[in-house]
């Protein structure tokens, strides 16, 4: 009993810190103490996972699904980076 007790205890916390961080980030972006392209390079994992989440109906398969999109975003991003210093784009 302990145990559920604590378990939902510590995810309401959670839940909590993240609703008292958006908001926040959004008091901080209203105010102008934020940059927009930092904000929205943050939000692109949650969208692809929101996207994903719709087209597989899971929470797994999304979750893979992202993990797979964001290295390959990183690997896109290497290779167009090291071309860029490599050729002095």
């Amino acid at each position: 009993m302990i145990e559920v007790v604590s378990i939902g205890l510590s995810l309401a916390l959670t839940g909590i810190g993240v609703l008292l961080m958006l908001f926040s980030g959004i008091r901080n972006l209203m105010h102008g103490k934020s940059d927009v392209k930092k904000i929205v390079s943050l939000a692109v994992p949650f969208v692809v996972f929101g996207i994903s989440w719709a087209i597989a109906g899971g929470a797994t398969e999304a979750g893979i699904a992202t993990m797979i999109f964001m290295l390959a975003v990183l690997v896109l991003f290497i290779l167009v980076t090291g071309l860029r210093s490599t050729f002095k784009f």
